[in-house]
């Protein structure tokens, strides 16, 4: 049929536009000459993903446990510590924890890509209006795509296996890291980025050491909404063959095993607090202060008098004669 013959054929009155015909013929004309380069994307992503899951769960499951009460420690408070091996713990006792490292494997994989790629645009778009206005369209359809959608084509592109979930989570998971970065770097005060260049700073030095310093709470928000995107879709990747609890979600609804559905569940939402609260918590603090100084005053216990933990040493106090 040719296409002028496709747009005579009439829907309702209305000429029919052939856009799943033309997105097929895309999809043949990448696979055609990018075939190879696919393979090996698909090769890379399974590799690294089976590294990832090794690495996590290589230690007995109780030692991750502490591993990740400790991290919620340093990133918030005790309180956070206990309730996250509470709940690792209990992931354990549903002996779902081997899924729930693929699982978190696939979060962590993901998330990364989606930053590199979408970190990076962020700027670029706070940087021009052009790109801006351009991709902003690109973000919409990426966020209200039905995830589902997202499948298909990445099933065409690798097949089922665990690639296709992985490229399929960050397509889904990307938007929210490029549109709060950029809308932390454009919200940063216009007076403060002026003094920087009446002292002679580079445009790339003014964004190193002042836009994104200041942007890094509305940008570990965009974090936390990806890895929270991120965390949806794994489980819903679990349909083309990703390994994990999506997998489990799958198999409870083919065999209809309503209990089984719910430890995966359960173990999603443990997953979900974890990362959410981690993450909450680490965007939350002041830009510039380090990790480990962080740690260092929390052993140490200096803390101010409104509560907060003391950044810098006491001086002495010098008398005078």
């Amino acid at each position: 049929m040719t296409p002028m013959a496709i747009f005579d054929e009439r829907v309702d009155g209305v000429p029919r536009i052939p856009v799943g015909e033309w997105i097929d013929e895309g999809f043949d004309w990448i696979y055609d000459h990018f075939g190879d380069f696919l393979d090996a994307v698909g090769d890379a992503g399974e590799s690294a993903l089976e590294s990832i899951s090794g690495v996590l769960n290589g230690p007995a499951p109780l030692v991750m446990a502490v591993v990740f009460a400790l991290l919620a420690w340093l990133a918030r408070d005790w309180k956070l510590a206990i309730g996250t091996f509470i709940g690792m713990a209990f992931i354990i006792s549903m002996d779902q924890w081997e899924n729930a490292m693929y699982t978190l494997a696939l979060i962590v994989l993901a998330t990364v890509l989606a930053l590199i790629i979408g970190i990076p645009l962020g700027i670029i778009a706070a940087r021009w209006d052009w790109f801006s206005r351009i991709i902003r369209p690109v973000m919409d359809l990426m966020q209200t795509m039905p995830a589902f959608v997202w499948l298909v084509p990445v099933v065409t592109a690798f097949g089922l296996n665990v690639t296709a979930g992985l490229v399929a989570t960050v397509i889904f998971a990307l938007p929210p890291g490029v549109r709060l970065t950029e809308l932390g770097i454009r919200q940063v005060d216009a007076e403060v980025v002026e003094a920087g260049h009446a002292f002679g700073a580079t445009p790339r030095q003014i964004l190193r050491e002042v836009q994104l310093p200041l942007a890094t709470p509305t940008v570990m928000a965009g974090i936390n909404q990806v890895i929270m995107l991120a965390l949806s879709m794994a489980v819903i990747a679990g349909i083309v063959g990703a390994p994990g609890l999506g997998k489990v979600v799958t198999e409870a609804i083919a065999r209809l095993n309503v209990g089984l559905g719910f430890e995966a569940g359960l173990s999603v939402v443990v997953l979900a607090v974890f990362l959410d609260r981690v993450t909450a918590a680490a965007g939350m603090r002041q830009p510039g202060r380090g990790r480990l100084r962080s740690a260092v005053d929390r052993f140490s216990g200096r803390r101010n008098t409104d509560g907060t933990e003391d950044t810098e040493p006491a001086q002495p106090t010098v008398q005078h004669s």
